[in-house]
């Protein structure tokens, strides 16, 4: 019988703060969010992404470093929600932190393209791991085209999830998830973001490797890999 795989030590208090965070971050912003009906559209995504982690659980865990990666962008996604992503005043949220003038350009919110880039930034660095638990063979050059390739995917994927609930649920709640804010190319161009981040973290993780010698996507995979499939491992 397939048992949950032991956490590794400190993962269990490490996941219940992050949880326990994100939790409290999530109902206080959920009070009074600009479109209620956008707010939960938005938590749909959220919710299906925890519970692929719950379910996949039983097989695989993330580093510290990945669920603090994925935390982070789920806090952002999160404030998008609050707000709608059109409308999240991130250039008034800088001024007032750092005392510059919100810079002069055009009117469209750029929140949205923000969070696709930085969804393939983040998020490339846990999907190497899992990478390197379940494929063969695990070839490096792989590692990087499967997870750029998954990045570029779940973005479509997303794209059409907004466009399906817009055109179901109508109305200024639907435009609002929708979000493209005029721009017919808008779906591409954070499809084609989603791209970049995720190509710039390869990098990245490429230059880690060659000055450091060190990949600790592949080590962290490479070694659930060997805990799950040692003999007597739950």
């Amino acid at each position: 019988m397939n048992r949950p795989p032991h956490l590794p030590p400190g993962h269990g208090k490490f996941l219940l703060v992050l949880v326990l965070l994100w939790l409290v971050f999530s109902i206080v912003l959920g009070i009074a969010p600009r479109q209620r009906a956008d707010w939960l559209m938005e938590h749909i995504v959220v919710a299906a992404g925890l519970a692929i982690l719950v379910v996949t659980g039983r097989w695989f865990v993330f580093s510290k470093t990945s669920y603090t990666l994925g935390f982070l962008f789920t806090c952002l996604h999160t404030i998008g929600a609050h707000y709608t992503y059109s409308e999240v005043p991130y250039l008034e949220a800088w001024a007032s932190l750092t005392g510059e003038p919100i810079p002069a350009g055009g009117t469209r919110n750029h929140f949205d393209r923000i969070i696709h880039f930085l969804y393939g930034l983040m998020l490339t660095r846990p999907w190497r791991e899992a990478f390197y638990f379940a494929m063969t063979p695990r070839r490096d050059f792989w590692s990087h085209l499967v997870v750029v390739s998954f990045s570029m995917a779940t973005s479509l994927l997303y794209e059409l999830f907004e466009w399906a609930a817009a055109v179901l649920w109508g109305g200024e709640a639907g435009m609002a998830f929708l979000g493209t804010q005029g721009d017919v190319w808008d779906a591409h161009k954070d499809m084609l973001l989603a791209t970049i981040g995720s190509v710039l973290a390869c990098v990245v993780m490429v230059l880690r490797r060659i000055f450091t010698g060190r990949d600790p996507a592949c080590e962290w995979g490479e070694s659930r890999r060997s805990f799950t499939t040692a003999p007597g491992a739950p």
